[in-house]
């Protein structure tokens, strides 16, 4: 028969792997994400709560030390497979990679990117083929937004929005090239969205990881009355694949 003490010594082993575990699961399979802001609005809401697959893109070790921001040497491993077009992908901020960002990568290293009439064009085409499917307005955002569905070439399928009354400060731009190593960023919500259009590429070097799931949403505006907790969980988005 064990000892009291043999048992709490197998209890803390136990708890200790488990903890290692889940820190390297954390650090180089799967990590969770909270979307804090609408510039994937209707993709993703303020609110949900993702999954993230850190190994599609290839693992990459720690970048700094946990906690500061002390930059550390790191490493990649070979990826699974390259971005494609139209995969939401988490990424450190070009800025400030101690800030983790969410988008749509709209354009591959060597293409060029231009926005015509709020229009996006890759290599001189259509970002895809544009389907209005709603019209809806947003009381957050105090304006009215349409809807389309983008149909890409290599099968990606993926809806967009833009306000309907045309007023945006993105209806030109470029048209640019994406450097070697470089990606051209965008949100959903595409008169919103702090995105390529205004801070640059993003290196292949900051990608963390893609968007995998959506495991829980809440929507804190409907805590009316406050204590009404089930009443702000979006239980239809919950395990919703992200596309």
């Amino acid at each position: 028969m064990h000892s009291s003490k043999s048992l709490y010594k197998e209890y803390l082993e136990a708890l200790a792997i488990a903890v290692i575990v889940a820190l390297i699961l954390r650090m180089f399979v799967v990590q969770a994400f909270r979307i804090p802001t609408g510039s994937m609005k209707d993709t993703l809401m303020v609110g949900d709560f993702l999954l993230v697959n850190k190994f599609v893109y290839g693992i990459r070790t720690p970048d700094r030390l946990p906690g500061t921001r002390v930059e550390i040497p790191h490493i990649r491993f070979p990826a699974f497979k390259q971005p494609r077009r139209g995969d939401i992908i988490i990424f450190e901020y070009p800025r400030d990679k101690t800030i983790d960002y969410i988008k749509r990568c709209i354009g591959l290293p060597g293409d060029t990117i231009e926005i015509r009439n709020n229009t996006v064009y890759i290599n001189g085409r259509p970002e895809g083929v544009q389907e209005l499917i709603d019209t809806k307005y947003d009381p957050r955002e105090e304006a009215t937004f349409a809807y389309y569905r983008v149909a890409l070439e290599n099968g990606a399928r993926y809806t967009i929005r833009k306000r309907a009354d045309g007023r945006t400060n993105g209806r030109h731009y470029g048209p640019v090239i994406v450097p070697p190593g470089h990606y051209f960023m965008m949100g959903d919500n595409r008169d919103n969205s702090s995105d390529s259009r205004y801070w640059g590429f993003m290196p292949q070097d900051n990608i963390l990881g893609k968007a995998l799931i959506i495991y829980f949403s809440f929507d804190k505006y409907r805590l009316n009355p406050t204590w009404n907790v089930f009443a702000a969980i979006r239980w239809n988005r919950i395990f919703n694949i992200i596309r």
